[in-house]
This record gives C-alpha cells, sequence and structure tokens, in this order.
C-alpha cells in the first residue's frame, strides 16, 4: 500500500513565523533552481554574518588583531559558500526535485547571537536559518530532503581534505592553500556531524525516522572525517 502524503508547512517543526516572510497562502510549487529576491536576500545576509563571526575565530581571545581578521575574510568566506551554502541548497533543490516549494529563511537572532558569541569568545555556534517547504511529502521524501545537506558537505570534505596534502607548500601570496583547504574540509565535516546529531530540529532525526542504516553510515562518515580534519588541521600552518 503505498505511503500517504502529509502536508507539511516548515521543515524545522518550527512555526513558520520564528523564521520570518515565510509566504501567505503558497499554492504554487517552486521549480527546480528558483529563487525569490527574498530567499536571497536572506541568503546573502546569512553568508555575510557567518563569514564575519568565523574570521573573529582566527584572533587569540585575549588580542584582537584587525590585519588577521580582514586576511581571515576571504578564507572565512570560501568555507562559508562550500559549507553552508552548498548544504543549505542541498536541501533546496532535493525538496524542489519532489514538487514542493522550497526556499531559505534566516533566523536574524540566531545569526545575531552568533556574531556576537563569536566576537568575545572566538567560538561559532551558529544558528543561521533553515531552509522551510510546503506541501504534500511522505516520509521517504523528507528523510532524503534532511540526508541532502550532510550529504553534501560530507562530499565536500571528503575531496577537500587529500588537497590539503597537496597544497601543503602551495602558497598564493602569503596564504597557505593547504590551510584554506582543510580549513573547507573541516567546516564541512563539522557541519554535517553536527546537523546528522539525532536531537530537536535537526538532519539526524529526519533521516532516523527515514531509515536508521542511512543515518549511521552518514554519521559515522561525517565523525570520521572530522577526527581526520581535525589531526591534520593541527599541523598545519594556522593552524
Amino acid at each position: 500500500m503505498p505511503e500517504r502524503r502529509k502536508i507539511n508547512t516548515s521543515f524545522h517543526d518550527l512555526s513558520p513565523r520564528e523564521y520570518m516572510y515565510f509566504p501567505k497562502g503558497v499554492s504554487e510549487m517552486s521549480s527546480p533552481g528558483q529563487f525569490s529576491r527574498t530567499e536571497l536576500l536572506h541568503l546573502t545576509i546569512a553568508m555575510i554574518v557567518l563569514t564575519l563571526a568565523f574570521s573573529f575565530t582566527f584572533s587569540p581571545i585575549y588580542q584582537f588583531n584587525v590585519s588577521v581578521f580582514l586576511a581571515s575574510l576571504p578564507i572565512s568566506f570560501l568555507g562559508i559558500v562550500s559549507a553552508f551554502f552548498v548544504h543549505e541548497l542541498s536541501h533546496k533543490f532535493m525538496a524542489q526535485k519532489y514538487g514542493l516549494w522550497s526556499e531559505f529563511r534566516m533566523y536574524p537572532q540566531g545569526l545575531l547571537l552568533s556574531l556576537v558569541i563569536a566576537m568575545f569568545t572566538r567560538i561559532v555556534f551558529a544558528a543561521p536559518g533553515a531552509v522551510m517547504f510546503q506541501g504534500e511529502s511522505r516520509r521517504f521524501e523528507i528523510g532524503r530532503i534532511a540526508a541532502a545537506g550532510p550529504c553534501a558537505n560530507i562530499v565536500t570534505a571528503a575531496v577537500s581534505f587529500p588537497l590539503a596534502f597537496v597544497l601543503f607548500d602551495v602558497y598564493v601570496g602569503s596564504v597557505n592553500l593547504g590551510t584554506v583547504t582543510i580549513f573547507v574540509s573541516f567546516i564541512n565535516s563539522l557541519l554535517a556531524t553536527f546537523n546528522l546529531l539525532p536531537f530537536g530540529p535537526l538532519d539526524g532525526v529526519k533521516v532516523i525516522r527515514w531509515n536508521g542504516v542511512v543515518w549511521s553510515f552518514l554519521f559515522t562518515a561525517a565523525i570520521i572525517l572530522l577526527l581526520l580534519n581535525f589531526n591534520r588541521g593541527l599541523m598545519l600552518p594556522g593552524f
């Protein structure tokens, strides 16, 4: 007997009001690759704030260094684009594949909190927002939508990790490409591991409800990559 479709109004089981600007009376579903002006604005703001937040982590907590902060902006931006942006778009495109309306919505309070915490502690606790979707979906579709984000991060981390060995002694100006590559791999593995935790509104909960074996495989791969990146990062300049 085929599984019945269920109406969903929020990917993260939260009231749409918590993420703001959720369109009223959405009836037509978005086409694959379609973006609204509101979504592009929210993605842009989220990426800028997260880039600034991660750039603070490159300076010691006891001494803020402006030159280090400015020099780390491009590295942080690359990490955010390859991890956060790709993660959210993977959710979005998978939802659109199943004919659902799907757009990213920032969480202003979470972005502000992330920036403040990074400024004063050099630790990034990111709560930038989430991909929202609306329409009729079945459990396996929800599971695949949830898994798409961490999968993209795992693939990116797995590909960029070995590149750090190749680029260890390669510099562009004063920037060591090995450091940049391991940072990209580390951020992606960290994001995948965190989002696959089986708690609250995180992706892991929905993946487990769909398929526990898939969740176990993804979570194990994410942890292994995170540990490899952590150990490798300690040996690279700037880490």
